[in-house]
């Protein structure tokens, strides 16, 4: 019984009878790919074995665990709804937990992201230098007839004012 398809897709490799029958006996010997190789007729080095048929045998190791994720989720379902104690429960829910997200049924981080912003994105102009040229200007200061309003407002314009007087005379 084979378990992969003859020829893989991404290099369209097609296996021969020892590289199938390798296969095929790494999934009757539990994994063992030493015993795998001798029930395949290969003497030695089995090391060669697998690394000329390394992507073939990542193939056969997800099929194996697709296969196991059923049981896993039961698993994962008796433990949780037994009332008696069970040996070894936290070494079986991490085994059952860690095949199921081996093949990709795994809890998810779900980000909700709403806005209520009202319009869109408002792009400015690029900043464009502005040149400014100052201009001299006299600044004529005026004199305040009454006192009254002079000391109300600004005292110290009075001391000034009187200042200006006296250098002038």
């Amino acid at each position: 019984m084979s378990y992969l398809p003859q020829t893989t897709d991404k290099k369209d490799k097609v296996l021969t009878e020892k590289q199938q029958s390798f296969l095929d006996n790494l999934i009757q010997t539990g994994g063992d790919p030493k015993k795998a190789a001798e029930l395949a007729g290969y003497s030695g080095n089995y090391h060669q074995v697998i690394k000329s048929l390394r992507q073939e045998v990542i193939e056969l190791a997800s099929d194996v665990l697709a296969r196991s994720a059923p049981a896993a989720a039961f698993k994962l379902v008796d433990i949780m709804n037994s009332d008696h104690p069970i040996p070894q429960v936290s070494n079986k829910l991490t085994a059952a937990q860690t095949i199921l997200d081996r093949v990709g049924v795994s809890k998810s981080d779900k980000l909700d992201v709403t806005h209520t912003a009202a319009g869109g994105i408002f792009i400015l102009p690029e900043k464009a230098p502005i040149d400014v040229q100052a201009e001299e200007v006299e600044y004529v200061e005026e004199r305040r007839d009454s006192e009254e309003e002079t000391t109300s407002e600004q005292p110290y314009v009075e001391e000034a004012f009187g200042r200006e007087e006296e250098e002038q005379e």
